[in-house]
C-alpha cells in the first residue's frame, strides 16, 4: 500500500468504472475522498463501499459543464475535510447519443461536438482551476487527468472524442510547468478499452474483441488496473512523477498497427 493517510481527494465521476474504483481504493490507502459525480445516487453507492471498508468518504454532485458545478464541488470537499492534495478529474461527457453521433467531422452535428469540448476538455480544464486554487494554499498537491488511448493516436472514428483527450494531454503538461514550482504535479492516465459498466452496456462484443487481440498482454484491463496507478501518481511516491501521459493500456499503443495480424501470421 502506498501511504495517503491524512491526505484529501477528490474524484469526478466517482459514481462507476474507473472513477469509482479510483476513489475506493485512494480510501483504502488512507485518503478522505469526496467523490463526486452527475449521479448522486451512485456518489452515495460508492461512498457506502469506501465506508464498508473503514474508510471516509463524501458524496457530492457535479456536473463538469457547469463552472459554477465544479467550483462549489470542489469547495464542499474542502469544507468537508479542510483541505484538497489529490484531483482525479476523471468525468467526461460521453452520453449515449452523443458517442453515437461522434462518427466523422463531416457528419457529427457541431452542437455534438463543441458539447464534448465543453464537458470533457473545458470541464477538466476548470476542476485544475479550482483545485489548482485550493492546492495552492496548503503548499501543493497532486493531480490526476483521466486521458485515453484514443488522445495519444488517431482513430476512424469519435472525433470529438479523441481530440478533447488529446487536449487534455496537452493541459496536463501545461498545469505541470506552470505550477511544478509551486508545489503541484499534474499527470494523466491514458488507458485502453478497459472493462466498465458503460463498455459492456454499449461496446460490441465484436469491437471487444478486436482491443483484447490488440494488447500486449492478451486481455483487457479492469478499472482497479487504472485505479493502481491513479493511486500512486497521487502518492509521494510519485513525488519526481509530472507532465506525464500514462498509458495504462496492456501494451495497445507500444507496438506497430500490423501486431495482432503478423501473430496470427507467424502463428503465434
Amino acid at each position: 500500500m502506498v501511504q495517503l493517510g491524512g491526505k484529501v481527494a477528490l474524484v469526478t465521476g466517482g459514481g462507476s468504472g474507473i472513477g469509482r474504483a479510483s476513489a475506493v481504493m485512494l480510501a483504502k490507502n488512507g485518503a478522505a475522498v469526496s467523490v463526486a459525480d452527475i449521479n448522486i445516487e451512485t456518489a452515495r453507492e460508492t461512498c457506502q463501499i469506501i465506508a464498508a471498508n473503514g474508510g471516509s468518504a463524501k458524496a457530492t454532485p457535479v456536473d463538469i459543464c457547469s463552472e459554477a458545478d465544479i467550483k462549489a464541488a470542489i469547495g464542499a470537499a474542502v469544507r468537508e475535510f479542510g483541505r484538497l492534495d489529490v484531483l482525479h478529474n476523471n468525468a467526461a461527457y460521453a452520453p449515449a447519443a452523443v458517442l453515437a453521433n461522434d462518427t466523422d467531422i463531416l457528419n457529427i452535428p457541431t452542437s455534438d461536438w463543441d458539447a464534448v469540448m465543453q464537458g470533457t476538455l473545458r470541464g477538466t480544464m476548470l476542476c485544475c482551476r479550482y483545485g489548482v486554487i485550493e492546492m495552492l494554499k496548503t503548499g501543493g498537491g497532486s493531480i490526476i487527468n483521466t486521458s485515453s488511448m484514443y488522445g495519444l493516436s488517431a482513430f476512424n472514428k469519435m472525433p470529438a472524442y479523441c481530440v478533447s483527450k488529446a487536449g487534455i494531454n496537452m493541459l496536463t503538461e501545461h498545469v505541470a510547468t506552470a505550477y511544478g514550482r509551486k508545489g503541484i504535479r499534474c499527470n494523466a492516465v491514458a488507458p485502453s478499452m478497459i472493462f466498465t459498466p458503460m463498455l459492456e452496456a454499449a461496446i460490441p462484443t465484436e469491437l471487444v474483441e478486436l482491443n483484447a487481440d490488440s494488447t500486449s498482454v492478451g486481455y483487457l484491463g479492469t478499472p482497479d488496473d487504472v485505479a493502481q496507478a491513479v493511486v500512486w501518481l497521487a502518492s509521494d511516491e510519485a513525488r519526481y512523477i509530472t507532465g506525464q501521459i500514462i498509458r495504462v493500456d496492456g501494451g495497445t499503443t507500444a507496438h506497430l498497427p500490423t501486431y495482432a495480424d503478423a501473430r496470427r501470421f507467424f502463428k503465434e
